[in-house]
């Protein structure tokens, strides 16, 4: 049996620097996905923090009105326009947002509901507040 003759060691590796660039690109782009899914799922988790704090801020609202007149029972005028306020996100108030007030004797639950437009199951996010008035 003849032997073919071993090309020069140069030759032997032609080509294995390509493979090494190609791969370190692969796994470079890999990084670049994860980062860009990681920036997404932070911005989603932005916009659902900020939801939630403007809820909080129209449940306080709700409860300044109930402490300033010593009552729970707040007038059916200044309730239908805070409602408004909650359901309008322009005037400050959340995307489907609804508000409502339970009075039960000398406490109220506030309750408002709201679901961002980008989320695609009917499941809202609620917030609820307790007022106790002495």
């Amino acid at each position: 049996m003849r032997r073919t003759p071993l090309p020069p060691r140069g030759q032997q590796q032609a080509g294995v620097a390509l493979l090494e660039v190609l791969v370190a690109v692969l796994l470079f782009s890999l990084g670049i996905l994860g980062l860009i899914g990681l920036q997404a799922r932070a911005i989603s988790f932005s916009a659902d923090a900020e939801d939630r704090n403007r809820a909080a801020l129209l449940a306080n609202e709700v409860a300044t009105l109930m402490w300033i007149r010593k009552s729970v029972t707040v007038p059916a005028a200044d309730l239908t326009a805070w409602q408004a306020r909650v359901a309008d996100p322009l005037a400050g108030g959340l995307p489907n947002g609804e508000g409502e007030v339970e009075v039960d004797g000398t406490a109220a639950n506030v309750t408002i509901t709201w679901r961002p437009p980008s989320r695609e199951t009917t499941e809202g996010s609620t917030l609820t507040t307790r007022v106790v008035l002495p």
